[in-house]
């Protein structure tokens, strides 16, 4: 494989080798060689046509930057591909050479062959969040109790449970694979319509060549040809959005709890070119720069629904690089964000520290809804904003400003104002939420159909 210095961050080895010139040419050609075996299984081109097609059909030999300059000049890749890979065939064998490419219309091979490209990275990017699903799933078994701040607005709130907070993580996670792996089968599909796309130049046999076609490419057919129906392609690129963006928001919270203020979550990390003590959220940062483009590759796509008629002038052919920058994008947030919870370190001390520190005040709730059936709620807050004021005067706790108010003290029995500052005693069903987080996805799986 050979990564562009500027896409370093934006792939990953398996999905920037799928992509790699050698193997997309090579898939093109695939297609082609495909195409010839199944026409010759339904007698539509002679026998010894297909094999030579298969036998030329070898990336070997073939210069793909002059397939790419040659390419700016049609609008397709599969024009200068089929001239050369004729040119090819009629070396070895000047009849089969008439066969090369028959009954096909430029736009079958590119969007069969990104089919096969899609498909690939599928497998890929199943493997992956097979082992993140994994990996949440026990930090959230493990850190089912480990109690923590919770944090709204940026701001210190009640308490959670760090294994609450990596459940609701893995249930999102899963959520929006779930759309991914439905819309990758959907849009690995064979594309054969032919000039106009109703098969016409293949008469009786096209439905059955199309048919075949998918079979020796492992792909499924469409109910139809789809030249101009972009709905799959865009439903890939809009769930991958959405998922680079479930595992963004992971990256976000981690490198959030990482910050030396907060210090209570640590990745592996990497160091600073100029700050020896640093250890950089360096995992996070990379889910999060992938995950930056998938908007605008969406975007992109939702955009290139609109064709005209059978066949689209720049729609289609801006699709190409959208979808595989999505692909490789979304792989590399997932590659990245796999990495950060295999190696997270959780320190439960330094989140419980961070919740004494705040002395108390995110019960302030707690208090306030135990003191509304007795006061009503607005005489409530306004005695615990009392108890607030004071604590903060003299540097108590919220507990022990609330046990020396007197009316408040008063109004509260034994039980509440001993546990006030207790967090066990205002989770609520914060174990019941995390089981059925949990239970909401199976778990994942790298086996796909």
């Amino acid at each position: 494989m050979t990564t562009r210095l500027v896409d370093a961050l934006v792939t990953t080895e398996a999905l920037g080798d799928i992509f790699d010139d050698a193997s997309v040419l090579q898939v093109l050609l695939d297609v082609e060689a495909a195409l010839a075996r199944a026409q010759a299984a339904l007698g539509v081109i002679p026998d010894s046509a297909a094999a030579a097609i298969s036998r030329a059909a070898v990336a070997d030999g073939f210069d793909a930057g002059v397939l790419a300059r040659d390419a700016r000049e049609s609008a397709t890749m599969a024009i200068p591909l089929v001239a050369a890979l004729t040119t090819r065939v009629e070396a070895s064998d000047p009849v089969a050479a008439r066969y090369v490419h028959w009954g096909a219309t430029s736009q079958d091979i590119v969007d069969t062959a990104m089919s096969v490209l899609i498909a690939r990275c599928g497998h890929v990017l199943a493997r992956d969040h097979a082992a993140l699903a994994a990996h949440l799933r026990l930090l959230s078994d493990r850190h089912a109790d480990t109690v923590m701040l919770g944090r709204t607005l940026l701001q210190p709130a009640p308490p959670t449970t760090f294994g609450l907070k990596a459940a609701g993580w893995y249930a999102s996670l899963c959520r929006s694979w779930s759309r991914v792996e439905r819309a990758w089968h959907d849009a690995a599909r064979v594309q054969l319509g032919g000039a106009a796309g109703t098969l016409a130049a293949l008469g009786d046999h096209g439905l059955d060549v199309a048919d075949r076609l998918g079979g020796e490419l492992g792909l499924p057919s469409a109910e139809a040809p789809w030249h101009a129906a972009r709905d799959r392609f865009a439903a890939l690129v809009a769930a991958c959005a959405i998922y680079a963006g479930v595992l963004g928001k992971m990256a976000r919270d981690i490198s959030l709890l990482m910050q030396f203020e907060v210090g209570e979550v640590r990745e592996a990390g990497g160091g600073s070119s100029a700050m020896p003590h640093k250890q950089n959220p360096s995992g996070c940062t990379r889910a999060l720069a992938a995950a930056a483009r998938l908007p605008g590759l969406a975007a992109m796509m939702l955009t290139g629904l609109v064709q005209e008629h059978e066949r689209a002038a720049g729609a289609w052919q801006a699709e190409w690089p959208g979808i595989a920058d999505a692909l490789q994008a979304t792989g590399a947030a997932l590659e990245a964000m796999r990495a950060v919870t295999a190696g997270l370190t959780v320190d439960p001390a330094r989140m419980r520290a961070n919740l004494e520190a705040t002395r108390g005040a995110v019960y302030a709730e707690r208090a306030m809804l135990l003191a509304v059936p007795t006061l009503g709620r607005a005489r409530a807050r306004e005695l615990v904003q009392e108890a607030l004021a004071r604590a903060q005067a003299e540097g108590v706790s919220l507990a022990d400003a609330v046990r020396g108010h007197a009316e408040l003290a008063r109004i509260l029995s034994d039980a509440d104002r001993h546990s006030l500052d207790d967090p066990r005693a205002y989770l609520g069903p914060a174990e019941i939420l995390r089981r059925r987080l949990l239970a909401s996805a199976p778990a994942a799986s790298a086996d796909s159909r």
